[in-house]
């Protein structure tokens, strides 16, 4: 045989295979056959688009902690009395659960009860976020404290199957974000608060709304909610306007006669009252802001005093004053600020406690205008003995009750309610006297404590209820008012004695503050130390937003 010359190989004659589409052409080398053993996803990154970082020394800054890498985490530890497990009872009302979830970081919170309230498909974000947002509205503009909004909305979003949900609560805003997991986009929808309006009647129907919503017994779907809460916007208020005018003029009476009035100071602080409500009403329907009505609300009892005292009568005139500052001193604001502030919630706080230095403020101005024109008149508007110089404790029980009950009507109270509110503002009242005039105990701290009795029996009511406290507390705090002192201020700035006028107020301050702080005081010890039937395990919540200053 003879040996074929060597022919180098891109001299060799062409196959049909070689002139194939997929053949690569002369000069281009031949890729590399794919590793069968070690198939790559088609989701990992290619090589060269993701290098790698340099990572930082040990010391700097930048370097990220040592835990952030699997490799080089420390090991799990688990304490020794492990860790403890959330029980919240369905037999607890619904603000103590919800108060102590709101207070967990979401990942710690229980895991949500079965909910069978929407249809198979899952719940309606958007209709649910919407309802939340109504009752809360309704909430707050009724003057519920900020922690028990949020409590009502987390309620109502969770039975709903909402569970990764979180409430936000300011003085005109509501907000609130769901997301379904970690790696959904959040849904946030919020709501404005324009106009507020005091109505317990319909406070406590939300309140059962929310009961009825959150509780498993009653299935209560979507369209159902809404259409009771449409009835509850509905509703007109239990009271007309003629009995509201009356029961403040009854309210002023009985504080001027708490102060040490008799029959004729009776009379003419109701007029006056009555009068300054018609007034108030006359300037609301004209557009004017609220500053303006308590200016004009202000001026006609001030001025029955003034006229009183031109008289050859012998009448108190200073009790006729104090029993209209009564009728106009906003303590229900008040105590919602301070109780906002004691809980966290320092921005709806300040808003609140800024609204009530307005309404005084408005107060003061018609008070002074009336007390600048007596002093000119020569009225004989001297500072008299201060408050409670009589000693009736009968009369004065009776004027305290009477005082609470023209709350209670004026705060629109549902009519069940009236009389628990009218009991509790006596019990309060003779607590005070007992401590101030018997146990010659300081005025502030004897307010403190008839305060705190207030908040913890109207506590325990509405646990009971499974209602709102607001109504058995507000109406009970009437006879505690400063009503006295602040008209002893404002009559010795109109005499141009700044610091016994000065002194005056800030007494009065302190009274208000000793109410709030009291009332507040009282709820949390109710829920410190009574225990709900049928709980277990620890069902307290944790202590507020922040701690220690930090």
């Amino acid at each position: 045989m003879v040996a074929e010359p060597d022919v180098p190989e891109d001299r060799k004659p062409q196959s049909d295979e070689a002139h194939s589409a997929f053949t690569p052409p002369p000069g281009v080398g031949t890729p590399d056959a794919p590793e069968e053993d070690h198939p790559t996803s088609e989701f990992a990154v290619p090589a060269g688009l993701a290098p790698e970082v340099p990572a930082e020394p040990e010391g700097s800054a930048f370097a990220p902690p040592r835990t952030y890498s699997a490799k080089q985490s420390p090991p799990a530890f688990t304490p020794a009395h492990g860790v403890p497990v959330v029980r919240l009872t369905r037999d607890a009302p619904w603000q103590d659960r919800m108060r102590a979830m709101l207070r967990m970081p979401v990942g710690e919170r229980p895991v949500p009860e079965t909910v069978q309230r929407h249809e198979e498909g899952g719940p309606a974000v958007p209709r649910v976020l919407d309802l939340t947002l109504r009752i809360g509205e309704l909430l707050l503009a009724g003057g519920e404290g900020a922690e028990d909004v949020e409590a009502a909305m987390f309620a109502i979003s969770r039975s709903y199957g909402l569970d990764r949900c979180e409430p936000t609560v300011t003085f005109t805003l509501l907000s609130i974000t769901y997301q379904p997991s970690l790696v959904d986009d959040p849904v946030t929808a919020n709501r404005t608060v324009r106009r507020r309006g005091t109505d317990y009647t319909r406070l406590a129907a939300v309140y059962r709304l929310v009961h009825d919503i959150s509780t498993e017994e009653s299935e209560i779907s979507l369209e159902e909610a809404y259409r009771r809460l449409a009835e509850i916007r509905r509703n007109r208020h239990p009271y007309p306007g003629w009995v509201l005018t009356a029961a403040g003029g009854l309210l002023a009476g009985a504080a001027s006669v708490l102060v040490g009035g008799d029959l004729l100071v009776f009379l003419a602080a109701a007029i006056g009252a009555m009068l300054g409500d018609r007034l108030a009403w006359l300037c609301a329907g004209r557009g004017l802001p609220e500053f303006y009505q308590f200016v004009a609300a202000a001026m006609p009892p001030a001025a029955m005093g003034v006229a009183l005292t031109l008289t050859p009568l012998d009448v108190r005139a200073s009790a006729v004053i104090t029993g209209g500052l009564f009728t106009l001193i906003p303590g229900r604001a008040l105590v919602a600020g301070v109780q906002d502030g004691l809980t966290g919630f320092y921005i709806t706080a300040a808003a609140r406690l800024l609204e009530v230095g307005y309404l005084i403020v408005g107060i003061v101005v018609g008070v002074l205008m009336v007390l600048y024109l007596g002093v000119a008149l020569d009225a004989g508007l001297n500072p008299e003995t201060a408050i409670h110089s009589v000693q009736r404790p009968v009369v004065q029980t009776l004027a305290a009750m009477a005082l609470s009950l023209c709350f209670a009507v004026l705060l629109q109270q549902e009519r069940n309610t009236v009389l628990l509110a009218t009991l509790n503002g006596g019990v309060a009242w003779a607590v005070y006297a007992a401590l101030a005039d018997t146990a010659d105990v300081s005025p502030v701290a004897a307010t403190a404590v008839a305060a705190g009795l207030v908040g913890l029996f109207g506590q325990m009511l509405s646990r009971y209820r499974f209602a709102s406290a607001l109504p058995y507390v507000t109406a009970a705090i009437g006879p505690l008012l400063p009503g006295s002192a602040t008209y002893f201020g404002l009559l010795e700035i109109a005499r141009n004695d700044l610091n016994a006028g000065l002194a005056s107020l800030t007494k009065a301050a302190a009274l208000a503050l000793a109410i709030a702080i009291g009332v507040n005081l009282g709820g949390e010890l109710s829920r410190l130390f009574l225990r709900v039937p049928g709980a277990e395990g620890p069902s307290g919540r944790r202590a507020a937003k922040r701690t220690r200053g930090f």
